[in-house]
């Protein structure tokens, strides 16, 4: 059994973690109103003060924060210190939009280095490890996060950074990593490119990969451990909030801990914003309660997934997250049917011979949506017969179908063909959006 990072607030009693929330929370607030203006309005809009906030419950009656809010108030509005007590300033990409810009002080990044501890120690990274970081470093706080956390626990960090495979794997096999840090998707790249240098992922010594920084599915996480030969492990975060270090999964593999005396998390309905009950399906929302310098509020993080509250074998008393099933705002909507990259994922990994590498493009043609599932087979099936073929595509068209509740053309494409992505993997072209 791996061991508990942090037994003092892993281990709380949910009773003292409620209070310890409570408490936390009102500080917070308090630190919000009276130092971003942003905030202020917005509780001056709704006729609320921070003391207005006598219970967790009382949670509903605050307004929530959107990336939009980050964005207008580009790049230090929503602060709560002045620049001087800022020690780090992290960013995420602006692919949708201006970046939304997060920035640290001392406090906040020895918490961020802990809370990025607790996941590592779970996984079963200890002081005698080496740590292998294929994330880029830079603006992205995925490898910076993942980096002092190894760091606090006392392991060796490799920086290799993101790129040149062939390089990742030498340093793999010359420095005996054992711990592999990266995306999910990045992780089967590496297998591959091993498969055809010829390296037998035997031979090294990797024993633990954690993986995230985008959605993967259980039969995605089979698919490395098989391939690499170490236990593949779950991890959450978000460059607003704080980067990794939201949520990391225990030994069970059976959800993420949610680091609750950190970060006060609710499920609500996308569409309406009401909150759903426990065990619910939905959109996760955070409240930072020890953020110093970017303290955030109901933040609406997009990410769909639900919230396990029964008691966990492991001996952590925190809320357990499932697996996000994709996001709010990229979730695709063929034909008025909810469709996540990650179901279709799921019915490709149980199909022998479709390769883990797949796009999903969707079009529209006249006033129809139409659906094209790009999957890479193994070379037998990409030039078998045509008749195998066929029946090969009928079988993975009906799957889809039954398993979506709406149709996909299927079509076939070699080893190789789909473009491969040293970051997160982009599994949706959705041409509809250039209209």
């Amino acid at each position: 059994m791996s061991g508990i990072w942090d037994r003092e607030h892993e281990c709380m009693p949910r009773e003292e973690l409620e209070q310890l929330q409570l408490e936390r929370l009102q500080a917070t607030l308090n630190r919000a109103y009276k130092n971003v203006t942003c905030y202020r309005n917005k509780f001056k809009e709704l006729g609320i003060l921070p003391e207005d906030i006598r219970s967790l419950a009382d949670l509903a009656k605050l307004p929530y924060t959107t990336k939009d809010d980050l964005r207008l108030n580009y790049p230090y509005g929503m602060f709560a210190v002045p620049l001087r007590e800022v020690v780090r300033i992290h960013a995420s990409s602006g692919t949708t939009g201006k970046a939304t810009v997060v920035g640290y002080t001392k406090n906040d990044i020895k918490i961020w280095s802990n809370l990025v501890a607790r996941f590592m120690t779970a996984a079963g990274v200890t002081h005698d490890d080496l740590v292998q970081i294929t994330f880029g470093y830079g603006l992205f706080t995925g490898a910076f996060g993942l980096h002092y956390g190894a760091e606090a626990i006392g392991a060796s960090v490799i920086p290799a950074s993101a790129g040149n495979t062939d390089k990742q794997i030498a340093i793999m096999q010359d420095y005996r990593s054992t711990v592999l840090v990266g995306t999910p998707s990045y992780a089967l790249t590496l297998a591959d490119r091993m498969e055809k240098l010829g390296v037998d992922p035997k031979t090294l010594a990797l024993r633990v990969g954690l993986f995230g920084g985008e959605p993967w599915s259980e039969a995605m996480r089979r698919e490395i451990e098989s391939r690499l030969f170490l236990s593949a492990t779950d991890n959450y975060g978000l460059s607003e909030v704080i980067g990794p270090g939201v949520a990391g999964e225990c030994p069970e593999k059976n959800g993420m801990h949610l680091y609750e005396d950190t970060f006060l998390a609710e499920i609500i309905d996308p569409d309406t914003g009401l909150i759903l009950p426990p065990g619910s399906v939905g959109e996760l929302v955070l409240t930072t309660l020890t953020k110093e310098a970017l303290p955030l509020i109901r933040y609406r993080t997009r990410d769909i997934t639900s919230l396990d509250y029964s008691p966990c074998p492991c001996g952590r008393t925190s809320v357990r997250m499932k697996k996000t099933m994709g996001r709010s705002d990229d979730m695709l909507i063929i034909r008025g049917v909810n469709v996540f990259p990650s179901q279709v994922e799921e019915v490709l990994f149980s199909i022998d011979g479709c390769q883990p590498h797949y796009q999903i493009v969707v079009d529209r043609k006249g006033t129809m949506d139409v659906m094209e599932v790009e999957i890479e087979v193994t070379e037998k099936i990409f030039f078998d017969e045509m008749k195998k073929q066929r029946q090969f595509l009928e079988n993975v068209g009906k799957k889809i179908t039954s398993t979506l509740g709406v149709s996909a053309t299927v079509r076939l494409v070699e080893p190789g063909h789909i473009p491969r992505h040293e970051g997160k993997a982009v599994r949706v072209v959705d041409r509809r959006r250039g209209e």
